[in-house]
């Protein structure tokens, strides 16, 4: 029996966001702006960690950093993605105390007790209160020194995102999402799991699997079809053999098929199935023979995805491990690449699933900041100069509300809303809306979201439906859009298939190891389709696809914070009929078309546009 200790708290936290005094861009995430600041502070600090969100973002600002280091400080770079030697020789560096600063991404959030590190620096905004209080504990890792941290927003709404974590950390407040579910194909994997181990009885096996809170929803009858999945590989699959896992015995308990399949149990297990990776190998260029390359000559750097390895053609440059790489070709499972000049404008690799969702919790305290007034003298003076002029220009909702506005720009009509739910919500939200306004017949042609925002344009004026229809904008975001609207859609998207993918590797239906050889990720691709399109057209229910549907709905749709916006927001829609943009959708319009690129170039091309439409907005 152990004794309750509370304890408490240790020295307060210091911090701040940082002041550039200069107005920030409306769009964009890299903090290209900051730089400079943050290059001073590093070399006024021991030690400082540069946390960013994305692996992208880390190699951008690694050599954003390295440019701007005429006093050749010792500064590296730290993202999953790098080869794992060089991570270690990195953290060892640091341990010793040999570095000035490590760019990273959450690699170094948990774990790390440095001495040395009196700094922590996060780019971009924070999307979650937790996130950032685990990270500032990094620097002055001791119970009686304050922990030093600055939050450097990347444009003025991510300002609001910063002075609501300030906020939340004053408070020592948590957003800690709630549990999710347990989902089915993890409980196929650790069914096959419990036979490998030992022959197990169902009824003592199901006792112990409710007793987990993840999984205290899951009824005899569910259990049973996964046991059966795992046995058979369902109904639709049953008549091969090689999806036969386990098999039951006289004495009623099951048991692994044979050796070799407790053997590929053992070489698939996990649930954390990453996209396609291929190798990038330091190549040597021959002398006197340009072009020639000597394979597997250098050391690994890293892995980059199989997707954008397929983009590069010979010659084209792109930015890892904190160098400049070419590239020169593909062999087998390898990316050959040659070091280039720094001068070549280079692309930056790109990772599937690696942006963080704005939390619900910051998401719902940045709709409070800008709902009171009272608050903006809190706010940085252009953040409160940015709301006063969309209140002038249009209208700011409540904290409770949804903002939409109607407007044309060019031979388009354009439809915003301003949900404050996060990127993926509102991408669901995107695509569903879409579809309701292409039964209403106003052409949509496509839309764009962001964090905070949605934008979606039109052949066909929203704003006339809207005056002839009073109810029309409510109808249009009603919930029953995550009835039909959903299940429709989600019949015709290819992200059904990628999702399906992903369950049918962790729950053992598609095994990417196998002794000897491994699948690549295009045979997993084809095998899956080849089985996805099987089970839609002849068992509809199997549990694989509900496993998939599961996933994407929690996951990639984020479909249940849907719905809380969309019941939330029930008869308290905003609607403004606007002659031109307003200021607030400013933000969100600059999503449209844009291209993942970086750069001075890109920079200046986002900036001239945000130029022009505020300009029209204000005007």
């Amino acid at each position: 029996m152990a004794d309750l200790v509370t304890v408490a708290g240790g020295a307060k936290a210091d911090l701040r966001m940082l002041d550039l005094g200069r107005a920030l861009p409306i769009s964009g995430h890299t903090a290209w702006h900051s730089m400079p600041a943050i290059y001073e502070l590093i070399k006024e600090h021991r030690t400082t960690l540069v946390f960013v969100n994305t692996r992208l973002q880390a190699e951008y600002t690694f050599q954003e950093l390295w440019r701007l280091n005429e006093d050749a400080l010792p500064i590296a770079i730290h993202h999953g993605s790098l080869d794992a030697q060089q991570r270690r020789r990195v953290e060892a560096a640091m341990a010793a105390g040999q570095l000035r600063a490590i760019v990273c991404t959450a690699t170094l959030d948990l774990g790390i007790d440095w001495g040395d590190v009196d700094l922590v620096v996060n780019v971009g905004a924070p999307k979650g209160a937790s996130r950032i209080m685990q990270r500032i504990g990094r620097a002055n890792h001791r119970m009686d020194e304050p922990s030093k941290a600055y939050l450097v927003p990347g444009n003025r709404f991510e300002m609001l995102e910063c002075q609501a974590a300030l906020d939340a950390v004053e408070e020592a407040a948590q957003d800690t999402p709630d549990a999710r579910q347990g989902a089915l194909d993890v409980l196929a994997q650790h069914v096959l799991g419990m036979a490998c181990a030992d022959a197990f009885d169902p009824v003592d096996l199901y006792d112990e699997i409710v007793s987990a809170a993840p999984y205290a929803w899951l009824t005899w009858e569910s259990f049973e079809q996964v046991v059966d999945y795992v046995a058979t590989g369902g109904y639709a699959l049953r008549a091969y053999e090689r999806f036969a896992k386990i098999l039951r015995g006289p004495d009623g308990l099951w048991r692994v098929r044979d050796a070799r399949t407790a053997q590929a149990y053992r070489m698939n297990v996990g649930t954390i199935v990453e996209a396609a990776r291929v190798k990038v190998r330091l190549g040597r260029t021959l002398r006197g023979k340009p072009g020639t390359v000597l394979p597997k000559t250098g050391r690994v750097l890293g892995e980059i995805e199989d997707e954008f390895a397929e983009t590069l053609t010979v010659g084209d440059t792109f930015l890892f491990a904190g160098e400049t790489l070419r590239f020169e070709g593909l062999a087998e499972d390898e990316c050959l690449v040659t070091r280039a000049p720094p001068d070549t404008d280079p692309a930056i690799p790109s990772y599937a699933g690696s942006k963080f969702p704005l939390s619900t919790f910051l998401a719902a305290r940045v709709r409070a900041l800008i709902a009171d007034p009272f608050e903006w003298d809190r706010l940085p003076e252009q953040i409160g100069a940015y709301l006063l002029q969309q209140r002038r220009r249009s209208v700011l909702p409540g904290e409770r509300d949804l903002l939409v506005e109607t407007f044309p720009r060019g031979k388009r009509h354009y439809l915003t809303a301003f949900p404050f739910e996060g990127r993926l919500a509102h991408q669901t939200l995107g695509m569903l809306l879409t579809r309701r306004l292409e039964r209403a017949g106003l052409r949509p042609l496509g839309f764009a979201a962001n964090d905070y925002g949605i934008a979606i344009w039109t052949t066909r004026d929203v704003a006339e439906r809207a005056a002839i229809d009073p109810d029309f904008i409510g109808d249009l975001f009603a919930v029953d859009m995550l009835g039909d609207d959903l299940e429709a859609w989600l019949d015709e998207s290819a992200m059904m298939k990628r999702t399906f993918r992903q369950c049918a590797v962790i729950a053992g239906l598609i095994e990417r190891h196998h002794p000897g050889l491994k699948k690549s990720g295009r045979q997993v691709t084809i095998s899956t389709d080849l089985i996805y399109d099987v089970l839609r057209k002849h068992q509809p229910d199997h549990l694989l696809l509900r496993a998939a549907r599961q996933d994407a709905a929690t996951g990639l749709l984020d479909v249940r914070r849907l719905g809380m916006m969309l019941e939330r927001i029930q008869g308290r829609i905003i609607h403004r009929s606007l002659d031109r943009v307003s200021p607030l959708s400013v933000s969100v319009m600059l999503e449209i078309g844009r291209e993942r690129v970086y750069g001075e170039g890109a920079d200046e091309i986002l900036a001239e546009a945000e130029a022009e439409l505020l300009q029209e907005a204000l005007s």
